[in-house]
């Protein structure tokens, strides 16, 4: 089958290590299927993983991609939920589970024409969403979905402040949040994504770094050292900063003064359960609500989209079509 594999490791070119072409189809353990990909979605991770976080050198080649839509062995339409973990032993929430991975981490991920997952890890997707929506979810849209509306405790009509607007889990904050009728400010360095943000929902959109109308009960924040004063900054006491990446850097000041003297609260997330994936989907069809696409490229093309992402040239989702 063709695939997306990541061949080596170079942490500061990573389309170094990108292979495209032929690879052996999927081996099936027991209590796991197969799904034929009709459609599968770039990540971030998927370029960090070319940079050798999460992916040692001694698990190449590595079929990469986490998220997926397809056809399962029965003909049913599904997304494949791609967190790899045991329910029990995280107490009830796979993505707490010591042992849990992502595919592409240590097992063969979704760029490719076939993956095998998990029986239970498959979703129905309904028949609302293309194939093409609906391999959005899994990783953006679903970590994006668990930040608002769990780990950040927004009530309706609280604010919240995305930032780095034109990433894929931001992208999806600031849609959904607007769907939940939150009052959504959106920040970016360029004035295009600004505008994009704007028609995406967001009702206020700013430079990056710039001061707020009004401080904010949450903030999204995947972007890290380059946005967390900012964050900090523009949160009422009180309030929760939400964190699921740190894209510009890992170790920013903490500012720790300022978080116990307001009483902030700095709350960690990452990905989503299968449940949450299930309501996800739901949402989408209740509220009318799609993820933003940036482009769709042919599997065999998925070169350029990971160029896109290290340039940052994207606002939306890059999705392959195999």
């Amino acid at each position: 089958m063709f695939a997306v594999t990541a061949t080596q490791i170079d942490a500061d070119n990573p389309l170094n290590g990108l292979t495209l072409g032929e690879r052996p189809d999927p081996e099936v353990p027991d209590g796991w299927t197969t799904v034929t990909v009709k459609a599968a979605a770039l990540n971030h991770h998927d370029l960090w993983s070319l940079r050798g976080v999460g992916l040692p050198a001694d698990r190449l080649p590595m079929i990469l991609g986490c998220d997926a839509a397809g056809v399962d062995e029965d003909g049913n339409e599904v997304i494949v939920h791609s967190v790899i973990g045991d329910p029990d032993r995280g107490g009830g929430d796979e993505t707490l589970d010591p042992k849990r991975s992502l595919l592409s981490e240590q097992y063969p991920g979704t760029l490719a024409e076939k993956v095998a997952v998990p029986r239970r890890n498959l979703v129905r997707k309904p028949a609302e969403l293309s194939f093409e929506e609906a391999a959005c979810l899994p990783t953006a849209w679903l970590t994006a979905y668990r930040m608002l509306f769990d780990k950040a405790g927004l009530q309706p009509g609280s604010t919240v402040l995305v930032q780095g607007a034109g990433g894929g889990v931001a992208t999806a904050a600031i849609a959904l949040a607007s769907a939940a009728g939150f009052r959504v400010f959106a920040t970016s360095r360029s004035e295009g994504k600004r505008k994009r943000a704007l028609e995406l929902g967001a009702d206020v959109a700013v430079e990056s770094g710039a001061r707020l109308p009004e401080r904010v009960d949450a903030v999204i924040e995947t972007v890290g050292e380059a946005t967390w004063s900012h964050s900090l900054k523009s949160l009422r006491p009180g309030g929760r900063i939400v964190v699921s990446g740190a894209t510009s850097g890992q170790v920013p000041p903490a500012e720790l003064n300022r978080v116990f003297f307001l009483q902030l609260q700095v709350v960690g997330s990452t990905m989503g359960t299968r449940e949450q994936l299930e309501r996800l989907a739901r949402f989408l069809v209740k509220t009318g609500t799609r993820p933003l696409i940036d482009r769709t490229l042919p599997l065999s093309e998925a070169r350029d989209g990971f160029a896109a992402m290290a340039e940052g040239d994207l606002f939306g989702k890059i999705v392959f079509t195999p």
